[in-house]
């Protein structure tokens, strides 16, 4: 591994498993401290036990008033810097759209969408002063099209995502912050497997043109990409990553 974001901070939210811990992982691997953001402290403690390195537990809840500005301050404040903010923390219930209740509706947009609006709120002051800074949001094949598994309101927030995305990365590159969002695929996670059984995974899986689900250290890779030095001219873009699915 390389060292190219050594000396760098980097707050990834929802780190517990999944897509969040491989991307802690991957930047963990190249140098960089990583504010490691899970929902609560018992947990968020245990992971960084388990990741070692320059990992750091930065717990809170996500949904609560004023909650996303004290989980970037608590990573800022421990280097005074916050160069690199992924917004990975999602919820994806299968409800079909006759079911979908009003709590539930905004629950998973308070979630996907706006906790990631007020996470790069609150770190555009910092990145702002250092004329640097790299965020990455995570979203889905849903926010390209529609999705597999979960429901229309999962699929509604990772679009809307994709338009924070693209209105960010305009008015925020003139101080040397790129916006970009990643959309991956059916992934072999703890939420995917929780989401079908593994007879419907094979079936799916069979159906893409790489016929396998995706691995969590591909998109950590891909997204350490799009916040490495070499990504400075990328802004705005939304980049697939889903072995070929969307097109089927």
């Amino acid at each position: 591994m390389t060292t190219r974001f050594s000396g760098r901070v980097v707050l990834i939210t929802g780190a517990s498993r999944g897509l969040g811990r491989a991307t802690a992982q991957r930047f963990l691997d190249e140098g960089a401290h990583v504010a490691v953001h899970v929902r609560t402290a018992e947990r968020a403690a245990s992971v960084v036990r388990e990741l070692g390195g320059n990992s750091f537990a930065v717990a809170g809840d996500l949904t609560a008033q004023g909650g996303p500005q004290a989980i970037v301050e608590a990573a800022i404040d421990r280097f005074r810097r916050l160069d690199v903010l992924v917004n990975n923390a999602a919820i994806a219930p299968a409800t079909r759209i006759e079911s979908i209740s009003e709590d539930e509706w905004r629950e998973t947009i308070d979630v996907n969408l706006t906790a990631a609006f007020l996470c790069l709120k609150a770190a555009i002051p910092v990145m702002k002063r250092q004329q640097y800074g790299r965020i990455v949001n995570v979203s889905s094949t849903a926010g390209r099209a529609v999705s597999t598994l979960a429901g229309a309101h999962y699929t509604a927030s990772k679009a809307g995502l994709l338009g924070l995305t693209r209105a960010a990365a305009k008015e925020l590159g003139p101080y040397g912050i790129t916006v970009n969002a990643v959309c991956p695929g059916i992934f072999d996670t703890e939420l995917a497997h929780g989401a079908a059984s593994d007879e419907r995974l094979d079936a799916l899986k069979k159906g893409f043109p790489v016929q396998r689900l995706g691995r969590p250290e591909e998109l950590g890779e891909l997204i350490s990409f799009l916040a490495s030095e070499a990504a400075g001219y990328i802004t705005g873009a939304s980049v697939d990553i889903n072995g070929g699915s969307l097109f089927m």
